[in-house]
């Protein structure tokens, strides 16, 4: 197999969350990839829309909350996820939206069916939902890891449409900031700018266009996702991972989340729609896969 070498010294844009890339090494494609983790969230199966109505959601004080369960990592993981947050800002909240039952993996509190056969025979392919404010990562159609987002503000929209990963840094500065640190750090946007990374979750879409993450998914997407490879400083030779960003939110209205008081299946995103919101990048992401396994064979 051809060794090709991942040029990762590129030039960066000016807007949105920009990021000034911290030293890396120079990676070739022979070397191994990292290991990804084994992800229980989102392990087990689906349920359906009756059962998931049997799930009823309250408002609580989350400090108190917090303290009792303080010992329960799990049902920690799924209330900063249903209210799109992180420990520090679930803190910061006035009341926050629980679940009366906490048996269930996490995937089946967010929107993101646990498969999706339409792309059975894609690789790779990440979702973020603008609407929503979550991601699903899918391998060969099996939903392998989800989790809560916060994008762009209403004045720095996150761009929506098909995207591929570039470069990637474990830590990265922003531009925009030099006292924001970028950690795990995935772009998807060169030229702007744009990408990934962990940073604070306030519970909304408030970002300057990029993707804020929780710090073990901001990780686990880091590792798993796949960077582009140059031929040479100013050429692409095969792209990274798809991703889709798709949606419209609604910046005058309530979070939708807050919805699931009355419908607990409120923002769930069907297998049918998820395909039609994918069916339009089909021939572009099968060709980047196919020249990609074309030029490692």
């Amino acid at each position: 197999m051809k060794q090709i070498v991942i040029a990762l010294s590129v030039v960066l844009g000016v807007v949105s969350c920009q990021q000034s890339q911290a030293p890396m090494d120079t990676l070739t494609q022979s070397e191994s990839q990292p290991q990804t983790e084994t992800n229980p969230r989102t392990m087990g199966n689906s349920l359906s829309p009756e059962k998931l109505k049997t799930i009823t959601y309250a408002f609580v004080e989350p400090r108190q909350w917090l303290e009792e369960h303080a010992k329960e990592s799990v049902h920690q993981q799924i209330a900063f996820a249903i209210n799109r947050t992180d420990k520090a800002n679930f803190l910061r909240m006035d009341s926050v939206l629980i679940p009366n039952d906490f048996s269930h993996d996490l995937a089946n509190y967010l929107p993101f069916p646990l498969t999706a056969s339409f792309i059975n025979d894609i690789d790779k392919l990440i979702y973020f939902s603008y609407p929503t404010q979550t991601f699903a990562a899918y391998e060969k159609g099996i939903l392998i890891r989800t989790g809560p987002t916060n994008m762009g503000s209403e004045m720095h929209q996150t761009p929506t449409g098909l995207f591929f990963t570039n470069w990637k840094a474990r830590v990265s500065t922003s531009t925009v900031n030099s006292s924001w640190i970028l950690n795990w750090n995935v772009n998807l946007m060169n030229k702007q700018g744009v990408g990934w990374h962990q940073y604070s979750l306030p519970g909304s879409p408030v970002s300057h266009a990029c993707l804020r993450l929780q710090e073990m998914d901001a990780q686990f997407l880091y590792n798993w996702a796949e960077q582009w490879v140059l031929s040479d400083q100013f050429n692409i030779l095969t792209e990274g991972t798809p991703v889709i960003i798709f949606g419209e939110y609604d910046f005058d209205a309530p979070k939708p989340w807050l919805q699931l008081i009355s419908d607990p299946h409120f923002l769930g995103i069907s297998e049918d729609e998820l395909q039609r919101i994918t069916q339009p990048f089909f021939t572009e992401i099968r060709a980047a896969q196919q020249k990609k396994t074309d030029i490692i064979q």
